[in-house]
């Protein structure tokens, strides 16, 4: 009896995907559009707002790609990591980083900013670079080459009743359908978001590595975009919109790949998805971009006040969060817990900043639990 076809490498047509590009239209405007705000605000920005914004999104990015596959990184790790890379005045005495978030930055960079052609060579190191210093979920893992076996299957639930969600393409097959990935990658002329898309969905298909195959696809969308994106660096994080909208991710991935729910290797749900994905990243950037822009007002605002550490050091901690963000809002108490001043101390610092402008009270607290925020 011959065995069903479950996954889509077996159709006959894989890998010409199929897709309905009229649909996509509106939403490839939105990101055109998105795109174009961001250039634009970014060039109302100073080198040092430019360079804060780059951090942020590229720590947020490697934190969250590894946070889809449930890995934890320190933040303040990675950050220094990027710093380095990107900060000229990076303290190199409060260095946080380790060798892993180190390679993990390089790697980074190396898909964004490097416009060579994507070959094998690079995939591999990637690869080395990515798995090198930490765990793996699997033991004796092989870096830098693809798996010699074929039963690669994502599964989930307890020993015994295991869901197999997918199987990657049988071993034999991966060197020729890499080859054809690649060729994909730096000569089709694809929209350019349609393509990052399909050569994401298309490298976790094929499934090629022991483990970290999710990572590389991520680092894939990453280069593909970059390539085009007309700025010295991307200014979007794909992975932080994946991992906020991680189960999706996980089930447009499952539905499209498994011929039972897809039979005629139709990739326009799991496009449509992503492209979402990229229009909500752009949206962070703005957002991002938007808190800089109130930061600078803000200061220049109050550069005639002359204000002690203590509040400067509050205002700063403040300025982190966007209105209403900060942990139900700042009371004296907490200003007596960052500054490690008096109670009495903290209330005059307080009603300096109010006289000010620098601060307000929240509406609706009073007595005991009046709390306030920055007035932007």
């Amino acid at each position: 009896m011959k065995k069903k076809q479950q996954w889509i490498w077996q159709h006959p047509e894989y890998p010409k995907f199929n897709y309905n590009l009229h649909e996509f239209l509106p939403k490839i405007t939105q990101i055109a559009q998105n795109i174009g705000q961001v250039k634009a605000l970014i060039a109302l920005l100073d080198q040092d707002a430019q360079n804060s914004i780059k951090i942020d999104l590229f720590t947020s990015d490697i934190v969250s790609t590894s946070a889809i596959e449930g890995e934890h990184l320190s933040r303040e790790s990675v950050r220094s990591s990027i710093r380095k890379k990107l900060d000229t005045q990076f303290d190199k005495t409060d260095d946080k980083s380790t060798y892993y978030t180190d390679a993990l930055a390089n790697i980074l960079m190396d898909a964004i900013v490097n416009t060579a052609p994507l070959n094998l060579e690079r995939l591999h190191k990637w690869h080395i670079a990515l798995l090198s210093h930490t765990p793996s979920a699997f033991k004796n893992i092989r870096l830098g080459v693809f798996r010699d076996y074929d039963d690669m299957q994502i599964v989930s639930g307890p020993i015994g009743k295991e869901k197999v969600h997918y199987e990657g393409l049988p071993h034999k097959k991966i060197d020729d359908d890499i080859s054809s990935l690649l060729e994909y990658i730096n000569s089709s002329d694809d929209n350019i978001y349609i393509k990052s898309a399909i050569a994401h969905l298309w490298f976790v298909s094929i499934h090629p590595y022991d483990d970290g195959n999710g990572r590389i696809a991520r680092l894939i969308s990453d280069y593909v975009i970059s390539q085009s994106f007309g700025l010295e660096y991307k200014y979007f994080s794909i992975s932080l919109a994946i991992a906020n909208d991680r189960k999706n991710y996980y089930d447009k991935l499952e539905t499209t790949q498994n011929l039972t729910d897809n039979p005629d290797l139709d990739a326009t749900s799991w496009i449509e998805w992503y492209l979402d994905r990229f229009n909500d990243s752009l949206q962070e950037t703005l957002g991002a971009i938007h808190k800089i822009m109130s930061k600078t007002k803000f200061w220049d605002k109050i550069r005639h006040i002359a204000l002690n550490q203590r509040q400067l050091k509050v205002l700063t901690k403040l300025l982190e969060y966007n209105a209403g963000e900060f942990q139900g809002g700042l009371s004296t108490k907490k200003y007596v817990a960052m500054t490690k001043t008096s109670l009495a101390t903290a209330k005059r610092d307080i009603q300096e900043l109010l006289k000010h402008g620098c601060l307000y009270q929240i509406e609706g607290t009073q007595g005991r639990n009046i709390k306030y925020d920055i007035a932007y």
